[in-house]
């Protein structure tokens, strides 16, 4: 915690087979972060539950959110709505609470716009060619899709640069990945910029 009381947004981004959902899974366990839940208007997967994976809306009730400024980012994919609520987050870091936004790549960007003060990190196996065999070994999609989602990976890596943190993957080390993240957590929370009641109290 820093002095200051306040808590830090942590985006995690980064291509299927990256690993980053098992990765947000242990820093989740820490119990030093709260997991944003996005907003869909998609419906219910078998043994998905409302408020857990997603929040489940309407259209109707997306777009009225959306009308109302009520979302840190939002995007539409075949179809559906996704979108970060904001209030849950804006009230998790006043609360001192670090937050962390499971998000893609373009939804980060439009959540940097919005609060510049979040910590981006991209998350990824070491090289294309490790990628590419994680996803055929799931052995869950043919060979259309798998090319769409290495292609996609290729897009994604386009905005690498604008990612405040790297951390790679590598094969089954997603416990080490995971430590990366809470040394880069602990090296954020003693930035000055987060500390400025201390030396403003210093001397009082």
């Amino acid at each position: 915690m820093n002095f200051d009381n306040k808590g830090l947004i942590f985006i995690i981004s980064g291509p299927a087979g990256s690993g980053k959902s098992t990765i947000v899974k242990k820093l989740l366990a820490t119990g030093r972060f709260e997991f944003s839940v996005s907003a869909t208007t998609r419906a219910p997967r078998p043994g998905e539950e409302d408020g857990v994976q997603y929040h489940f809306i309407t259209h109707e009730k997306f777009d009225e959110m959306l009308k109302d400024d009520m979302f840190l980012e939002h995007a539409e994919y075949v179809g559906n709505c996704y979108g970060t609520p904001k209030k849950p987050v804006e009230d998790w870091v006043n609360a001192g609470k670090n937050v962390i936004l499971e998000i893609e790549v373009i939804g980060a960007l439009q959540v940097k716009e919005k609060k510049p003060e979040a910590i981006m990190i991209f998350i990824t196996p070491p090289d294309a060619e490790t990628l590419e065999a994680r996803l055929r070994g799931r052995g869950t999609e043919d060979e259309a899709h798998l090319l769409g989602r290495l292609a996609k990976a290729r897009r994604e890596f386009e905005s690498f640069d604008k990612y405040d943190y790297a951390v790679i993957n590598e094969q089954e080390s997603a416990d080490k990945a995971a430590e990366v993240v809470l040394k880069i957590l602990d090296a954020e929370e003693h930035r000055t910029s987060c500390n400025k009641t201390l030396f403003e109290n210093f001397f009082n």
